[in-house]
């Protein structure tokens, strides 16, 4: 639909609005993909229109869908092999959905009591919203160790839920959980397992090839990389999963902008480079903390001593990822003085960026937990995360040696 061609006849006012505007698309590809910034689209004819609307493919609406979310949603599909994936505004929105449509597919009828189970070690906010947003609302949830496929299995027996939730490598303690062995145990008593992989990113692991029905990215960290947005991404198995999210997406209007789609497609062109970088920085940087005077415990599973590190170097092919959290030594006055004399390692409440990043999970990701809940479940005051980024590890090192030293 061209307009151009009638603008001699429209008055200034008219043209300042519609002159240059709906020119034919070039017949040349673009190397990236645009931004496409408009809300709706145009149909020649309103038959067209109604077609469009009836059949559900094509762009109607931006919450619908966007050219520039279908492209991210279709290399997200791609890297974890999922017959789609689905594009929100944040990681926790991604998440919501997520357990949202594990619950009930469309078309499905839940039974009750419905019931999720959780992982123990789960990001703080995760453990919030089951609390407030599920739990509120009468669905029942239980936690349990996923490490442990015994105490799995038990709690599957009797608790019999919809939906389980992992995290591949759990925030902030890196526990690593046998994907496929919860996926068989869930499978059993028709549970279905959704996964957040944004710690350990596809580079590390797919879920969904090991069984997971759900596998959910916080894109703001490792996908786009570059602390410069925030996104989410859920992709699933199987395509009734994948109608549901979609079906949800555009009900909730949770919908990611293009210009975040655009920052988080180019963002994962160099997630292989950035990731492998900072996998094999965070290594460097957990041996030496771990034989550091003023460090207690390093929570690493590359190292040795790691209860999971059997199972992380057959799950991950010899690397463990960008985070290392470690006990520090002392008492809350040494971990303000450690934090204060970091110079590389920035105090920003996130990860995954190329940046290195330094945060205290007592004081941010978990500090909606009282503090007996946080020691349940292993988070000490003097619990330290770092996020490494992709400067040179030599760097890192002597800046966390020089705010050791201060402690």
């Amino acid at each position: 639909m061209n307009e151009q061609q009638d603008t001699p006849q429209w008055r200034l006012e008219t043209s300042l609005v519609h002159a240059g505007e709906r020119a034919a698309a070039p017949q040349a590809v673009p190397t990236t993909t645009p931004i496409y910034t408009t809300s709706t689209y145009l149909y020649p004819t309103l038959a067209e229109l109604d077609a469009a609307f009836a059949s559900g493919s094509g762009y109607l609406y931006a919450r619908y869908g966007n050219p520039t979310v279908a492209a991210l949603e279709s290399a997200v599909a791609a890297i974890e092999g999922a017959r789609g994936a689905v594009a929100y505004a944040s990681g926790m929105a991604a998440l919501h959905a997520a357990l949202l449509a594990a619950a009930t597919p469309r078309g499905e009828t839940a039974p009750q009591p419905r019931a999720i189970l959780a992982a123990r070690d789960l990001y703080g906010a995760t453990t919030v919203l089951l609390e407030e947003l599920f739990v509120a609302r009468g669905v029942v949830v239980a936690y349990a160790d996923m490490c442990d496929l015994d105490a799995v299995e038990a709690a599957l027996a009797d608790l019999r839920p919809q939906v389980v939730l992992v995290e591949q490598l759990s925030n902030p303690l890196l526990r690593v959980v046998d994907v496929a062995g919860l996926a068989t145990r869930c499978r059993a008593v028709g549970a279905r397992l959704v996964v957040d992989g944004t710690i350990a990113t596809p580079v590390l692991q797919r879920p969904l090839s090991l069984g997971a029905d759900i596998v959910v990215h916080s894109a703001t960290k490792y996908l786009s990389g570059h602390g410069d947005t925030l996104g989410g991404v859920a992709a699933a198995r199987t395509a009734l999963l994948h109608d549901t999210l979609a079906r949800q997406a555009r009900l909730l209007g949770a919908s990611l902008g293009p210009f975040e789609a655009q920052q988080t497609l180019r963002g994962m062109k160099t997630l292989a480079l950035r990731f492998e970088r900072q996998c094999a920085s965070a290594a460097r940087i957990a041996a030496f903390l771990d034989n550091h005077p003023a460090v207690l415990q390093v929570h690493y599973p590359g190292l040795a001593t790691h209860p999971q590190h059997a199972l992380a170097t057959a799950a991950f092919g010899g690397r463990f990822g960008g985070l290392v959290s470690f006990e520090l030594a002392g008492d809350t006055v040494a971990l303000q003085r450690f934090v204060d004399g970091l110079r590389l390692f920035l105090p920003a409440t996130t990860l995954g960026d190329i940046y290195s990043l330094v945060s205290v999970p007592a004081m941010a990701s978990h500090r909606e937990l009282d503090p007996q809940r946080r020691a349940e479940r292993g988070i000490s005051e003097l619990l330290v995360r770092l996020s490494v980024g992709i400067e040179a590890v030599e760097d890192l090192i002597a800046d966390l040696e020089a705010a050791l030293s201060r402690t």
